[in-house]
């Protein structure tokens, strides 16, 4: 295996945040994770997975076009 497996405070660096974060996706699940031992590591691909799977495309609208009420 090759992938470099990251530790909370990496995650947490790479994405910004504290390391409260990465360990609240840990504890809910919604990321994958490895245990080796005691220790939690996450996988590379799933932290650029993660990023992948929110990340939000903007929105072209023409300039000066009116919008359309709800």
């Amino acid at each position: 295996m090759t992938e470099r497996l990251l530790d909370v405070h990496q995650v947490a660096e790479l994405l910004g945040t504290t390391v409260r974060f990465p360990r609240r996706l840990i504890e809910e699940r919604r990321i994958t994770f490895v245990k080796i031992g005691r220790h939690v590591r996450i996988p590379e691909s799933a932290v650029s997975a993660f990023i992948a799977e929110r990340t939000v495309q903007p929105v072209t609208t023409r300039l000066g076009a009116p919008r359309r009420a709800a």
